[in-house]
């Protein structure tokens, strides 16, 4: 079960409502519907969660890129959700780098017979944990940019000890727990 719902600031404070993701499938998307709740392209938060496993925020300024925190990278990997948060940039990785390498594959058969060269035996068994960390694998715990709430007065420190009812606890310190729970 999920819940989402979407913070956005105004002149006269914060508006609150919960949010449907049932048309969200991108970050574009997400993104786009936090820009249409914003007013005069001030401060939107997006905030998921999936009963207590994971929580994410996505911050939206304007024209600006989107800023994303997620709590528990390995537990919104497995959430459709999830995984429109943790963007190639968000993990670490070359944008696009996995699609280039499934097409190189497909093009190219890389066993070293494709230019008449004799099959040659197969090689040992290699120990998977001998072979380095898993470059596409998600990492378990927080990801994203810790610094997303700071300025609003939630420190990174306190972002990174959130537990259950965190969204309760981002809108209180960024003085949005009125409107929230109107919402809830």
């Amino acid at each position: 079960m999920y819940f989402a719902a979407l913070l956005a600031r105004t002149e006269d404070g914060w508006e609150a409502s919960d949010t449907e993701l049932d048309d969200v499938e991108t970050l574009s998307d997400l993104t786009d519907l936090a820009r249409e709740a914003s007013v005069d392209e001030d401060t939107v938060l997006v905030y998921i969660e999936q009963e207590d496993a994971w929580f994410g925020v996505v911050r939206v300024d304007g024209e600006e890129d989107p800023r994303i925190y997620v709590s528990d990278a390995s537990a919104a990997a497995r959430s459709s959700y999830g995984e429109i948060l943790l963007t190639d940039e968000v993990l670490g990785r070359e944008p696009g780098a996995e699609d280039e390498i499934a097409a190189l594959e497909e093009l190219v058969d890389l066993d070293g017979t494709e230019d008449g060269e004799p099959e040659r035996s197969a090689p040992a068994a290699v120990d998977p944990d001998e072979d380095g960390p898993d470059p596409d694998a998600v990492p378990a715990g927080p990801i994203g940019e810790l610094g997303i709430l700071a300025d609003l007065g939630m420190s990174e420190k306190e972002l990174l000890t959130l537990q259950t009812d965190a969204l309760s606890e981002i809108a209180d310190a960024v003085g949005a727990a009125e409107v929230l729970e109107s919402v809830r």
